[in-house]
């Protein structure tokens, strides 16, 4: 467990320590033998048939997901009074990391051990739990979740699908379409959203041989072939009253929160993407040859992998450090507490707005690494014979998937006005701290002898320009805020550069003194790799929110802030870069 446990979004305001962060490095072997049974499963016996998944072959797909139940994969998450392993956080990441080898059937993996499971083992009866959970951890059966609509995406709470209570109070008559079903064609349990007498947004467990269920045909996808995506039709199906799923009306707190696993799970699950299509990138850098030498040895070439390698360590440290803050929230929660899975939800629910940086950052990672590894290839990336070209149409849908990436981001200071609304977050007081600190010149120097010196008071100034900005912002517009997407979209961005830089860097304090020489070095090119892009992309954002929120003359004092608060010396970044480029192309792979 860490130093000390903090709240959702504090660290915003807070200096957080080494000691303070989980850490991939700080995985037991009990997980580190869960993560390479994983990873054998993914090589052994999924790759070897991936073609045949990719063709749309559910019987093996729906063979594998039983072989995931046979291995423990589906019980992580699942309590150990219904045959579950109940593992921590961290764990069940690691495990949908090292599955996202497998392509699209890691997208059914995750469908079904998270969305499609978790809302029965957080809210299920215990009748309901004892009824349907053994079949789903074993894999008996394939849970799906049913919550978008033809007319209704973001919007979730706008779904037309109704739910009326029969006339003798036996059952629910549903009726509806649901549409992007993951595991559609292949599910025997559907989770589905519907509302009662067209108001009271419900949940419903829906089992497929029931009468009026139907599936429509497989959509035809760009990527993420060898998933099952179809439409579930609802067309009067009777529910028995005793399969409605938690509280009537109360279907918003399931669908979200649940939402909130999937995010970070999805974080993860990008970032072993990431890993595996860097590595295919290395190797062909390696061995594809012009003007008579390896690709590898070119400039342009070795600049991609520094820059991929450095995403991708970032992506990891954030994820395992969001890992490690719920776990030690829900390690407090003793298990004979009443309503005990409301309070862990509520514990999860406390970083929605972490759960929303990472499924952001972290699928825009692998967005970058999959434009990258295509343009190594050069044309030969645009070829199915590669596996380039579908890294590149499987990553698409992340950014989609879970709430797509402007939901998210408008989430994060939606989360935070509601918090300081709330007095949860003193953010309206740290501002004006920051406000009035701006009329104060610095005088302090940096000292050389503390671990990433430069990094932390970088850190610290981005913090200070959010602040600044924030403020000026909510003193504009007040109330109106929330309508002024543009300027939360930019200050989302500052938020998530401030949360990702500071888990690589204290990441890298943790581990560096039990490093060899050579292994911190690298440990530390990727931390000042990393550092330079996320302050660019940082002030490039804070400028914006700058020109949207003021004009004249508090225009020039904001971008002074920027200036004032965005300064880094980079001094050195091209040998950073070089040295991590051979740590990749040496190993051929992730070199982390």
């Amino acid at each position: 467990m860490a130093a000390r446990i903090f709240k959702g979004a504090e660290f915003l305001i807070t200096e957080a320590g080494k000691d303070d962060v989980f850490v991939p490095e700080d995985f037991s072997d009990e997980q580190r033998q869960i993560g390479a049974t994983t990873e054998q499963f993914v090589t052994n016996e999924v790759i070897p048939v991936r073609d045949d998944i990719e063709h749309q072959d559910f019987e093996k797909v729906v063979h594998l997901l039983r072989r995931c139940g046979e291995l423990g994969l589906l019980m992580i998450d699942v309590p150990e009074e219904y045959g579950g392993l109940e593992l921590d956080k961290a764990t069940s990441m690691l495990a949908a990391e090292k599955i996202s080898g497998s392509g699209s059937f890691s997208v059914v993996y995750a469908a079904h051990s998270g969305i499609g499971t978790l809302p029965l083992v957080y809210y299920g009866t215990e009748e309901q739990k004892a009824r349907y959970l053994e079949k789903l951890t074993t894999g008996e059966w394939v849970a799906a979740y049913c919550l978008t609509e033809p007319e209704s995406g973001s919007d979730a709470l706008g779904a037309r699908a109704s739910a009326t209570l029969s006339a003798d109070g036996s059952h629910y008559v549903l009726n509806g379409t649901k549409q992007f079903t993951t595991n559609g064609a292949i599910a025997n349990l559907y989770t589905v959203f519907a509302k009662i007498d067209k108001e009271h947004f419900t949940a419903f467990l829906v089992e497929r041989s029931m009468e009026g269920v139907s599936v429509g045909p497989e959509e035809k996808k760009m990527g993420i072939k060898g998933s099952s995506t179809t439409q579930v039709i609802l067309d009067n199906v009777k529910v028995p009253v005793e399969n409605l799923l938690g509280e009537i009306g109360k279907g918003h707190k399931i669908a979200f929160n649940v939402l909130n696993v999937g995010r970070f799970k999805l974080g993860a699950a990008v970032t072993g993407s990431a890993k595996g299509a860097l590595a295919d990138g290395a190797k062909y850098a390696v061995l594809r040859k012009q003007f008579g030498r390896p690709i590898a040895s070119f400039g342009a070439i070795r600049e991609k992998l520094a820059d991929m390698a450095a995403g991708i360590f970032a992506s990891e440290s954030l994820v395992y450090r969001l890992a490690g803050l719920i776990d030690d929230r829900l390690a407090t929660i003793p298990k004979e507490t009443p309503n005990y899975y409301d309070v862990y939800q509520r514990g999860i629910e406390e970083y929605a707005m972490e759960c929303a940086i990472a499924k952001v950052f972290c699928s825009e990672v692998l967005a970058f690494v999959a434009d990258e590894v295509v343009q190594i290839h050069g044309g030969y990336g645009f070829i199915q014979e590669y596996p380039a070209e579908r890294y590149y149409r499987d990553e698409r849908i992340n950014r989609i998937f879970e709430g797509t990436n402007e939901i998210n981001r408008l989430l994060i200071p939606g989360t935070l006005l509601t918090r300081a609304m709330k007095g949860e977050l003193p953010l309206e007081r740290e501002a004006m701290k920051a406000l009035d600190a701006l009329t104060t010149p610095s005088f302090e120097e940096l000292d050389e002898a503390v671990p990433f010196a430069r990094e932390k008071a970088l850190l610290s100034g981005l913090k200070q320009l959010f602040l600044v900005l924030a403020g000026s912002a909510a003193r504009k517009y007040q109330a109106r805020i929330k309508e002024e997407q543009e300027l939360l979209l930019a200050l989302a961005d500052v938020v998530i550069g401030i949360f990702a830089l500071e888990s690589v860097v204290l990441r890298a304090e943790k581990i560096l003194p039990a490093l060899s020489e050579a292994r911190r070095k690298t440990v530390s090119a990727a931390v000042f790799t990393f550092t330079f892009s996320a302050n660019e992309q940082a002030a490039s954002a804070a400028r914006k929110a700058a020109f949207y929120v003021e004009e004249g003359d508090a225009l020039a004092v904001l971008l002074g802030a920027v200036r004032r608060f965005t300064k880094y010396d980079a001094t050195g970044l091209l040998d950073a870069k070089r040295l991590l480029a051979d740590a990749v192309i040496e190993s051929e792979r992730y070199p982390f």
